[in-house]
C-alpha cells in the first residue's frame, strides 16, 4: 500500500461563491502573496509621501521671502506637492475597495463607486504632472551647469536635453491615457505592459542623460580647481556633487527593478529625484551665506589692522615668500593678480548670476562687500 501523501496546511484552498452564484477556489499561497503585496506597496508609499512632507516643510521654511518667486523653488515645490498627493491616492487605491480580497479574487467591482474611480485615475494623472516638473527642474539646473562650457556645446547639451525629457513625458502621457481607460472599464490584466516597458525605458535614459551630464561636469570642474590648488568647494561645486547623488541613485532605482520583485519600485526614483533637487539649492545658498559672513568677518578684521601694513600678508610691503602671483595670495586679496579676470573666474561669476537668476543662491550680499 502507497504511503499517503503528507498535508501540508499552508497549501490548501478554499471555496468562494460569486454573486451569480457559481464558485471558484481561493489558495493560502495566492491569498498571501495579495496580502505582502499591499502591505508593501503601501510601506514604500507611506515613507514617499512622509520624505516628501517633510522636505517641502524644511524648503517652505529655509527658503528666504525673496526667493520664493523663482523658477528653481516654484518647480520643486510644485513636483514635492504633486508627489504628496500622488503617493495619498496611491495609498488610497491600495486600501480601498479595488483590493478588496472578494473583488481581487471575484473580479467583481461593482460595488467600486464613482469617487474612488476619480482617485484612481487622478493618480496616474498626477504621476505625469510630479514628471513634467522634474524633468522641468533637470533641464533648469543643466542650464546651470553647463554654463561655463562654450555656447555651441551648452546649446547642443540643452536641446537633447529637451528632446530627452519631451520623449519621456509623451511615453507617460501616453501611459497615463491608456492607464485612465483601462481604470475606467474596471479592467485587471490588458496588454499594456509593453507600455509600461516603454515608458519606465524612456525615463531611465532620461535620468541616465541627466546623471551623465552632471558627473561629467564634476569631474573637469574637480580637475580644474585641482589645477589653480583650490581646495574649499563653493556654490557651483555642491550643485554638481548634488546632481550627482540626485541622479545617480533614481538611476538605480530606475534599472534595479527589472532584476528584483519589489512592488513599484520604480516609483522612488521620480521621488527620490524630486526630493534631492531642492537639497542642492539648499546646500548652495547655505554653503555661500557662510563664504559671505567668513569674508565679512575678515573685512571688518582687516579694518583694524594699520593701513601701512598689508592686510593679507602682515607685511609693511605686501610681499610673501610665494610671489605676489601664487594661488595663496590671488585667493586671499580676491582682486590682485592675474587670476582675478582669468576665464576660469568669469565663468564662475556668470555661473554664481545663473544660480541667482534663478533663485538658486543668493549672491547680491556678496557681490556688495
Amino acid at each position: 500500500m502507497a504511503a499517503a501523501t503528507p498535508f501540508d496546511p499552508y497549501s490548501q484552498s478554499f471555496t468562494l461563491q460569486a454573486s451569480d452564484g457559481t464558485t471558484f477556489n481561493v489558495s493560502i499561497p495566492d491569498l498571501d502573496d495579495f496580502v505582502y503585496y499591499n502591505n508593501q506597496i503601501c510601506i514604500n508609499y507611506g515613507a514617499q509621501t512622509g520624505a516628501s512632507i517633510t522636505l517641502l516643510i524644511v524648503l517652505l521654511l529655509l527658503t528666504k521671502p525673496d526667493k520664493r518667486a523663482s523658477p528653481i523653488f516654484i518647480v520643486n515645490v510644485s513636483s514635492l506637492a504633486l508627489n504628496i498627493i500622488r503617493t495619498v491616492l496611491l495609498c488610497l487605491y491600495f486600501t480601498g475597495p479595488f483590493t478588496e480580497t472578494y473583488a481581487v479574487f471575484s473580479g467583481d467591482y461593482s460595488r467600486v463607486d464613482t469617487g474612488d474611480y476619480a482617485k484612481s485615475v487622478t493618480g496616474t494623472v498626477f504621476t505625469l504632472l510630479v514628471l513634467i516638473c522634474v524633468e522641468i527642474s533637470l533641464c533648469l539646473q543643466t542650464r546651470v551647469v553647463c554654463v561655463t562650457i562654450r555656447q555651441l556645446y551648452r546649446r547642443t547639451i540643452f536641446a537633447a536635453s529637451v528632446v530627452i525629457a519631451l520623449l519621456a513625458i509623451a511615453f507617460r502621457l501616453a501611459l497615463c491615457i491608456e492607464n485612465s481607460i483601462y481604470i475606467m472599464q474596471a479592467k485587471v490584466e490588458g496588454p499594456l505592459h509593453q507600455l509600461v516597458s516603454a515608458t519606465n525605458i524612456t525615463e531611465t535614459i532620461s535620468i541616465c542623460w541627466f546623471s551623465a551630464i552632471f558627473v561629467t561636469k564634476l569631474a573637469f570642474a574637480l580637475n580644474e580647481r585641482r589645477k589653480l590648488g583650490l581646495v574649499q568647494f563653493g556654490p557651483m561645486q555642491i550643485i554638481f556633487i548634488m546632481g550627482c547623488q540626485t541622479l545617480i541613485v533614481p538611476a538605480l532605482f530606475s534599472t534595479v527593478q527589472y532584476a528584483v520583485s519589489t512592488p513599484s519600485l520604480y516609483s522612488n526614483a521620480l521621488t527620490c529625484v524630486a526630493i534631492f533637487l531642492p537639497l542642492s539649492s539648499l546646500w548652495a545658498s547655505a554653503s555661500l551665506d557662510s563664504r559671505f559672513q567668513a569674508s565679512k568677518e575678515q573685512h571688518y578684521g582687516n579694518k583694524m589692522i594699520p593701513s601701512y601694513v598689508s592686510a593679507s600678508t602682515g607685511r609693511p610691503d605686501g610681499r610673501t615668500t610665494n610671489g605676489p602671483l601664487s594661488p595663496t595670495n590671488t585667493e586671499n586679496t580676491g582682486a590682485s593678480g592675474s587670476g582675478a579676470h582669468s576665464p576660469h573666474n568669469i565663468g564662475q561669476r556668470q555661473a554664481l548670476g545663473d544660480l541667482e537668476a534663478q533663485g538658486m543662491i543668493e549672491t547680491g550680499n556678496v557681490g556688495s562687500q
